[in-house]
């Protein structure tokens, strides 16, 4: 999950950050789950089953909008990710994934 924006505030002079308003969750429809598997770096660090990952990461978008945090679903096309990671010069793995449903929230807000 990506932070889309947040707020830096100071207390007794140190920097402190504020709890993000709204966060990018990266997203797998079912009818790409196998595709991006095979294609991502990190692929194999995702479970095999296609539902086993939807339950754990509902479960994390549900304990994150308790917290008071918006969550936005990002889907995350083979196809297109793979061009942005070529356009960007990033490897296809987690930290590519959050960067790209930052820059999709970031953008719907522009």
């Amino acid at each position: 999950m990506t932070v889309e924006t947040h707020d830096d505030r100071r207390q007794n002079g140190a920097r402190m950050m504020s709890r993000p308003r709204r966060v990018g969750l990266p997203w797998y429809e079912p009818e790409n789950y196998e595709a991006l598997r095979a294609s991502l770096s990190d692929g194999a660090k995702l479970p095999s089953a296609y539902e086993t990952w939807r339950i754990a990461t509902s479960q994390m978008e549900q304990e994150v909008q308790r917290s008071g945090v918006d969550v936005v679903r990002v889907s995350i096309e083979p196809v297109a990710f793979a061009y942005w990671c070529e356009l960007k010069g990033r490897q296809a793995d987690a930290a590519a994934r959050s960067q790209y449903a930052a820059e999709v929230i970031a953008k719907d807000m522009a």
